[in-house]
């Protein structure tokens, strides 16, 4: 080699070897980038991805090798083993990192452009990286200028073949592909003119080989450059082939099983069946080493809420994010879709209980993020419950405790998770039961409306009542709305008695008007009940039916309710309003109401919630809350009421506060139709409260 050696400004013609091989490398780079945009797992993807990294490394560094013994000659040359070393997971590392921004589905064009300067700076730290290698004397210099202009033209290079990869079917086998050819070419041309430039920026005034017997010699990179890098890359590309036929026969096998058994067909998690195969394996072998496993069952909450306002189709787009959330969380193949909203995984190992519940919070707060779906934000949160192999049972009951342990956080509010109980089962069974009664009650007559009178704050008289539904048991006997209106509700029964209440109330206004007392009766309307478009017209005809005039009929609605779906409340409350009858506003205060849309709402009365009331004469809170409240309605020019009154000093509160109407124990606790007409005609009731003249009045009727 010569004693000195001046390569600023001297650009040499790549080798055609090295040529080769970095088209070659690059190709199997984009190959295995098919294979990482869809996993089946986190960890496959990572591992597709990481080895269409190092295809890509090895391409471009061969290139590199080659090229500086072409430039400085095969004598006299050598290379630092332990920088080379460096400069080989420098370059890994760069293109990991490029790989991963690159190599997803449709990554469109910021991703190219990003990747592809990635892409770039690796192959630029890796040739800087090799110059400095270099066993030469003195220290390098470099132009900055050509620096960042290789650069450039590497990371045009790159960006372009990124964003003109064409996309691959899923499942599709191994096999030449010209378009990948050609992005592979136009990357592999980009990034030989950037090492070229690159070269060419380093100056080595009057530099000198280093007599250093430890040093790589030419040769020996040359040949690993070449001969090893061309091995390596025909090995990925035979183990890519025989990935490919491997997947293939798997993927014919599968098409051949009826209704795919193997995976569900939306999310593309494991199939119940094929879960249940991995569960019996997993406690096998927990009955083998002794130590447990934990059954997680997951169920979204109120989703039947996505699929009636949104669709299906969006339903179905949340199901698959819910299944991405689980599958990224879960252990590797331990996740799988039950059926409808509801999912399983498995949990087993040291610590399994812990770890559980662990993952369970994850699982909790990854819910909680929104799903997106064409621009839209929507919500669901999920229920966990959870079942412990062998404590909690054998497989053959694991998922149905599981089960009953979601119910039970579902029970409590959702978006939490609970650890089977034996006690759970009892309660289970219990409704159970009472929701096969609660379906004979109506037939059975076992249903009867109470009636709370409604109090004219300013004089205290009987203004009106509310609706109250209350359930005679045969054996249980009176049954609290608490305890079966939740259950109505899960099972979608509240519809048929919604209607009967309806229908129930106006007949009970009726048969009042006949008796010469023309009551306003107010009945409670459920979220289910606002899902039904024919409500209104439900309404209507009962009125029509029993001969009620519409301004006889309160409909309450709970604040809470009106405000899940304000768009579709708007609508429905304008039809309601249609019918004639009022429209109120019940526990308000206890939700966040938006002014602006609370003053859209055909709304004629505002109920204020019970726990104001009860706290008026110790919380100077609550009388602000209270206060305000009122000066709303009036603002607004609807009726204020407030409910759960028990003391004579609440009362007093309110009326100074100008509240129209109240109603609590103070005056009445609710009672039957027939005692409430009686204490109306004088024979009964307390004698300090008696009801407006007004209420005994002629006025038109509906005709039939």
């Amino acid at each position: 080699m010569p004693a000195s050696l001046q390569l600023a400004g001297y650009v040499t013609l790549p080798t055609a070897l090295g040529t080769l091989l970095l088209v070659l490398a690059l190709y199997m780079a984009l190959e295995l980038a098919h294979r990482a945009q869809n996993p089946k797992t986190r960890n496959e993807r990572n591992a597709w991805l990481m080895a269409g990294a190092a295809a890509a490394t090895c391409g471009i560094l061969s290139a590199q090798v080659l090229n500086l013994v072409n430039v400085l000659g095969p004598s006299g040359v050598g290379f630092h083993a332990g920088l080379t070393l460096f400069t080989v997971l420098a370059t890994l590392l760069l293109s990991a990192v490029a790989a991963r921004w690159s190599f997803i589905a449709d990554a469109g064009p910021p991703r190219a452009l990003i990747g592809g300067a990635a892409f770039a700076a690796a192959a630029l730290t890796g040739q800087a990286l090799l110059v400095l290698s270099l066993g030469l004397l003195p220290d390098i210099q470099w132009n900055a200028a050509g620096l960042v202009l290789g650069w450039l033209v590497m990371a045009a290079g790159f960006a372009w073949a990124l964003h003109r990869l064409p996309p691959r079917p899923d499942g599709a086998g191994f096999g030449f592909c010209r378009p990948q050819l050609v992005s592979s070419a136009m990357a592999a041309a980009a990034a030989l003119i950037g090492q070229s430039l690159s070269v060419a920026s380093a100056s080595l005034p009057q530099s000198s080989p280093v007599d250093d017997p430890s040093l790589l010699s030419s040769v020996t990179m040359g040949t690993v450059a070449s001969i090893g890098v061309a091995e390596l890359l025909l090995l990925m590309l035979l183990a890519c082939a025989f990935e490919s036929r491997v997947r293939g026969k798997l993927d014919a096998v599968r098409g051949a099983v009826p209704g795919d058994a193997f995976r569900d067909s939306l999310t593309k998690l494991p199939s119940r069946n094929t879960f249940e195969g991995t569960l019996s394996q997993v406690l096998r072998q927990a009955d083998a080493t002794g130590k447990s496993a934990v059954l997680m069952h997951v169920a979204l909450d109120r989703f039947k809420q996505v699929n009636d306002q949104c669709g299906h189709q969006t339903g179905d787009a949340v199901l698959k994010s819910v299944a991405r959330r689980l599958r990224d969380l879960a252990p590797p193949h331990r996740a799988a879709r039950l059926g409808g909203d509801e999912f399983l995984v498995l949990v087993d190992g040291d610590d399994a209980p812990d770890r559980a519940k662990t993952l369970a919070a994850a699982i909790l707060e990854a819910m909680a993020q929104p799903c997106t779906v064409d621009g839209r934000e929507l919500h669901v949160s999920c229920s966990i419950g959870m079942a412990t192999y062998p404590q909690h049972g054998a497989q053959s009951v694991l998922i149905t405790h599981a089960a009953v342990a979601t119910r039970a956080s579902k029970a409590g509010g959702g978006a939490a998770y609970s650890v089977f109980d034996p006690r759970m089962v009892n309660d289970v069974r219990d409704q159970a039961e009472l929701l096969n009664d609660l379906r004979l009650a109506l037939s059975h007559h076992q249903l009867e409306l109470y009636y709370q009178p409604k109090i004219h704050a300013p004089s205290g008289q009987v203004t009106a009542a509310e609706a109250l539904l209350r359930w005679h048991h045969p054996r249980r006997g009176m049954v609290s709305p608490s305890v079966f209106i939740p259950i109505a509700e899960r099972s979608g029964l509240i519809n048929a008695l919604g209607a009967w209440v309806i229908d129930e109330a106006c007949k009970q206004a009726r048969i009042w008007r006949d008796q010469g007392l023309r009551m306003r009766v107010a009945v409670n309307l459920s979220a289910q009940q606002l899902r039904q478009a024919d409500l209104p017209a439900h309404i209507a005809a009962a009125l029509a039916k029993h001969q009620i005039n519409p301004d006889l009929l309160t409909c309450e609605i709970t604040e809470s309710v009106a405000m899940e779906d304000t768009e579709a409340t708007l609508r429905f409350f304008t039809d309601l309003a249609a019918v004639g009858v009022h429209i109120s506003i019940d526990d308000f205060g206890s939700g966040y109401s938006s002014l602006a849309y609370l003053r859209k709402l055909p709304a004629t009365e505002l109920k204020i919630d019970r726990g104001f009331v009860l706290d008026l004469e110790n919380s100077e809170g609550a009388r602000k809350i209270a206060e305000a409240v009122v000066n709303l309605a009036q603002a607004l020019n609807m009726k204020v009421v407030a409910e759960g009154e028990e003391t004579d000093g609440q009362y007093q509160i309110l009326r100074r506060l100008g509240y129209d109407q109240v109603q609590g124990f103070l005056f009445a606790k609710p009672m039957t139709a027939t005692a409430l007409a009686l204490w109306a005609s004088g024979c009964e009731g307390p004698r300090s409260i008696q009801f407006r003249e007004s209420l005994f009045q002629e006025t038109a009727m509906m005709a039939a």
